[in-house]
């Protein structure tokens, strides 16, 4: 059994209107097995929180549009193993409160709590902190739906686990994925101010807390916030800015209700490290969204490559976010092999005066080798993005091995795949 929706979805920032003419909603496996029986080539839909076309199918190709978010069985905690094996509609506001009441918490979250676990993974996202790796690097199992019909596992040791997990959605549908967790923790977020960047002892700063995120609008050489998220009993120390005397939202003029709690509160792992509650919804999608990540050694020159321009990035601009990324292990992740820093910009909602100033910070970010991420806008070749992957040939081969009739695949994975 499933239900459809009667016209075409759209992502999050409705900035993308999707190819399908309807996005399908199966309420059992067999429901969603005997659609991708049917259907010739299909994308399957997480939350909607993609700025370009990844999850879309084919125009013109009679593509299917799935959701997972009405499929049974979603959470399922083995304490022993300290794992979690999660469906493919779970959201981490979900998965984090189910975790938490259960003595467990996942090492780190992203920014948003309101995005789905299997689209996360799958594009690469992540929180922040020096030692904190993307999302992607807590999945120790991928169960996935192939083309075919058959169920696959691939686990950690296995031959192509590295590139099952940043799948970009081109090996089959993500039935679930297995999580390593940990004892829960409590951290206390705090927020401090203005932060120049002269004499920006870039490491020092990213190393203060668990967390740290730095926020600038680009109105001039310095950050305008820092947060803080520190993870207890870990002790405070910031003296490269002033603490904030009221309770702070990261794009100006947004309300602070909207956000976790700050001044040092302690509180549950899941209600600090986001930036926002799962109770509210961030914004109204009123934006657009671009990343960068490079070798986290750049930072200081990336950040002054980009401060040259900052009359150019400020009129289109309504926050830029610079935050830390841990090396991983997985493929096709912006932050593979490398310590990473990345550079998030909220855009305003106006493409045509937003793109050539994302090509201009591409420009900018070009001599750091800078690899964006997967679910945000861009506007570099596919080809200059994928030659940032050691392993990309590695990963065009597991596509063909399991979608070797491209049931999963989209103008934008050829794109990258097959030049």
């Amino acid at each position: 059994m499933s239900e459809t929706s009667p016209t075409a979805p759209v992502n999050w920032a409705r900035n993308i209107t999707f190819s399908a003419a309807e996005l399908h909603r199966p309420r059992s496996l067999d429901a969603l097995r005997g659609l991708v029986a049917r259907s010739a080539h299909i994308r399957v839909l997480g939350s909607g929180h993609s700025f370009n076309r990844i999850a879309d199918v084919d125009a013109g190709r009679s593509g299917v549009l799935v959701s997972l978010a009405a499929l049974p069985g979603g959470i399922e905690i083995d304490g022993a193993a300290r794992t979690v094996r999660v469906g493919g509609g779970v959201r981490y506001a979900e998965l984090a409160a189910e975790l938490h009441a259960h003595g467990f918490a996942l090492p780190n979250m992203a920014s948003l709590p309101h995005i789905s676990v299997a689209g996360s993974v799958a594009t690469g996202t992540h929180g922040s902190g020096v030692r904190n790796p993307s999302l992607a690097e807590a999945v120790r199992a991928v169960e996935l739906l192939t083309g075919d019909g058959e169920t696959v596992t691939l686990a950690r040791g296995d031959a192509g686990f590295e590139g099952a997990v940043v799948s970009l959605g081109a090996l089959g549908v993500v039935l679930s994925l297995t999580l390593d967790v940990e004892p829960a923790f409590e951290v206390a977020q705090h927020v401090f101010g203005e932060l120049p960047f002269q004499g920006l002892d870039f490491a020092s700063v990213a190393a203060a807390a668990y967390s740290v995120s730095l926020f600038t609008a680009w109105r001039g050489p310095h950050f305008d916030q820092v947060w803080l998220k520190r993870r207890l009993p870990e002790p405070l120390g910031f003296p490269w800015a002033e603490p904030a005397t009221a309770a702070q939202h990261p794009v100006p003029g947004m309300p602070a209700v909207h956000c976790t709690e700050q001044f040092g509160v302690p509180g549950p792992w899941h209600e600090r490290l986001p930036h926002f509650r799962a109770a509210f919804t961030p914004s109204s999608g009123e934006e657009l969204q671009s990343e960068y990540l490079l070798p986290r050694e750049h930072a200081m020159a990336a950040l002054h490559a980009l401060d040259a321009v900052r009359e150019r990035i400020a009129p289109v601009l309504q926050v830029c976010e610079v935050r830390t990324v841990a090396a991983d292990t997985q493929w096709l992740s912006p932050a593979y092999g490398r310590s990473t820093v990345a550079f998030h910009f909220t855009w305003v909602a106006d493409t045509p005066r937003v793109l050539p100033v994302v090509s201009l910070v591409e420009d900018r970010l070009r001599e750091f080798a800078a690899r964006p991420h997967w679910g945000k806008v861009f506007t570099a070749a596919p080809r200059q993005v994928i030659e940032g992957y050691p392993h990309a040939a590695r990963f065009a081969a597991l596509v063909r091995r399991l979608d070797p009739r491209g049931t999963f695949s989209n103008a934008f994975v050829r794109a990258l795949l097959e030049g």
